[in-house]
């Protein structure tokens, strides 16, 4: 009887944290954000390799930070690495999705969703949660006012198509 009550319980207590993964330490937090800093250190000297580096351990540490994966898609752009490039945008916009459902009063991880999708090329994509942020944020006006020419007129920008796939 003993056996089966231990092994219910370890059922249900895999139950309870199945999906979870573990949790984010203020230590790992500070880690990554100083290998953050060194990495934009880097790219002001253009060492992208360095840069790339730095900012790998950094999301190895903080996966949940949409911003650190987007820098790390960049990099790898930067170094023309456009499979690795690819693979950190779509995680920043999984982490921006992320942090949208923790606080969906704020608008501005919607708004990296749709710059990230145009930097992998996926306007219909970005259309989609374009529309999605006028429709929860219609009473922000940084959201309102940006539309799909603004989009487009993001695409045209040289340091947008550098950094784009």
């Amino acid at each position: 009887m003993n056996r089966l009550l231990a092994t219910v319980a370890i059922l249900l207590l895999l139950g309870f944290t199945a999906g979870c993964g573990p949790k984010i330490t203020s230590l790992q937090r500070k880690e990554a954000a100083s290998l953050v800093s060194e990495a934009q250190f880097a790219s002001t000297m253009r060492d992208w390799a360095r840069a790339e580096e730095l900012m790998a351990k950094a999301v190895k540490l903080c996966p949940d930070n949409g911003e650190y994966w987007l820098n790390l898609g960049s990099f790898r752009r930067r170094l023309d690495n456009l499979n690795g490039a690819r693979s950190a945008y779509e995680s920043a916009v999984k982490a921006y999705g992320a942090t949208y459902k923790l606080d969906p009063r704020n608008p501005q991880p919607l708004m990296q969703q749709i710059y990230i999708y145009s930097l992998l090329g996926k306007p219909k994509e970005a259309l989609k949660v374009l529309k999605r942020a006028h429709e929860e944020h219609a009473d922000k006006s940084g959201v309102i006012s940006f539309t799909e020419e603004t989009i487009e007129r993001l695409r045209q920008e040289q340091s947008f198509k550098d950094l784009a796939l």
